[in-house]
């Protein structure tokens, strides 16, 4: 039996989840592109339900991590958010988020930007950090995204230490 204060805990693999929208001429600035900041915004919720549907615990951002904005997106553009849990510590994760733009009356589909998040598990009253269950890699890709979000995990606890 699971309890409110023990989620149950163990091993999962995780899945890459999906969000669209497509974008509203109040999200763009005067070039007719969107907002680096909404962008931004966008990636963290990505981050956040990757890593709720993970853990099944309340999460909150700890810091994001090589954002990189590759090509503009455009007003009326179709925008595609991916994410994943690619790294996982105690109570920490690393999510990688990717955002794809397409014209949707030529159907061109490009890649826009890429990013990384820390996400920590919090109990549900919004206390102290929680641990969370051991990610399951079940293929070389799975491992070799593992390394990079192992990487930037001993980035963020370095600056941490400062």
């Amino acid at each position: 039996m699971v309890s409110d204060t023990q989620p149950e805990r163990g091993a999962r693999v995780a899945s890459e989840e999906h969000m669209a929208d497509i974008i509203l001429p109040h999200q763009t600035n005067g070039y007719g592109t969107m907002f680096g900041g909404d962008v931004m915004a966008l990636m963290d919720k990505a981050a956040a339900i990757a890593a709720l549907r993970f853990c099944r615990q309340p999460v909150v951002t700890a810091s994001s991590e090589r954002i990189d904005f590759r090509t503009p997106i455009g007003q009326a553009e179709i925008i595609e958010a991916f994410s994943k849990v690619i790294f996982v510590g105690r109570t920490s994760m690393v999510v990688r988020v990717r955002i794809f733009a397409e014209h949707p009356l030529v159907g061109d589909r490009r890649i826009c930007t890429t990013g990384y998040f820390s996400m920590v598990a919090i109990s549900r009253d919004g206390g102290r950090p929680q641990p969370i269950p051991e990610l399951i890699l079940p293929d070389d890709e799975s491992r070799a995204e593992y390394m990079i979000g192992s990487e930037i995990h001993a980035t963020i606890s370095a600056r941490r230490q400062k």
